[in-house]
């Protein structure tokens, strides 16, 4: 009895063992699938030309547990400007990616077609075949070269103050010109007898017009 009972326990343990290598070997052979598979996918880069009408080309590459992409654009305006950006994620983690992998980055060049620059878009792309799955699934920005030139604002230039010790020069008021009437009023009052200065203003101011 006790020999049957170590007779069984031995061929269990063998069951296990065989089972656990058969696994092992799956498992090996899923990743070498899919190394393959990513390999396939990318014989032909996809390319795309943005809003723009940059000429660009997306290629994707495994990096430890990580899937990368590079976005590289040749500009024409100015001619021969160039530009990359790179991406990283685990799109593998969600199942729609691993029926058509090379859908899920058309999906993201269609967004990045959209652009005049095809860098300076979002930092992280959620594709529709995918985009309920968490963001480390997602493709994320990791670089970008060269990168974007920002303008500050110019301030307005702010007025000197006047230095201490120095005068500053009031402004000059500008008088108005005297009004003929009262001019002729004046010369009036000056040469002529007071029981003729109506008369006189009258005549001075008629000359004076």
């Amino acid at each position: 009895m006790r020999a049957q009972v170590l007779v069984l326990v031995a061929a269990a343990w063998v069951c296990a063992c065989h089972a656990q290598s058969n696994n092992s070997i799956n498992d090996a052979n899923e990743r070498q699938r899919q190394r393959q598979r990513l390999r396939s996918i990318w014989d032909e880069p996809i390319r795309f030309g943005t809003k723009s009408k940059d000429a660009c080309a997306m290629v994707v590459s495994g990096a430890s547990d990580y899937t990368r992409l590079r976005v590289s654009c040749k500009g024409t305006a100015p001619p021969g400007r160039s530009y990359h950006c790179d991406f990283r994620g685990k799109p593998d983690l969600c199942r729609a990616y691993s029926l058509d992998p090379r859908h899920y980055f058309t999906q993201i060049m269609w967004e990045l077609r959209k652009l005049s620059h095809a860098c300076q878009g979002a930092k992280l792309y959620r594709p529709p075949m995918c985009k309920r799955h968490p963001d480390e699934v997602q493709m994320s920005l990791l670089s970008a070269r060269p990168r974007a030139a920002t303008h500050k604002p110019q301030k307005p230039p702010t007025p000197a103050k006047p230095q201490a010790g120095k005068a500053v020069p009031a402004p000059t008021r500008k008088t108005a010109p005297e009004p003929a009437e009262s001019k002729a009023a004046r010369i009036a009052t000056e040469y002529c007898w007071k029981s003729f200065r109506g008369i006189c203003t009258y005549v001075v101011g008629w000359f004076e017009n």
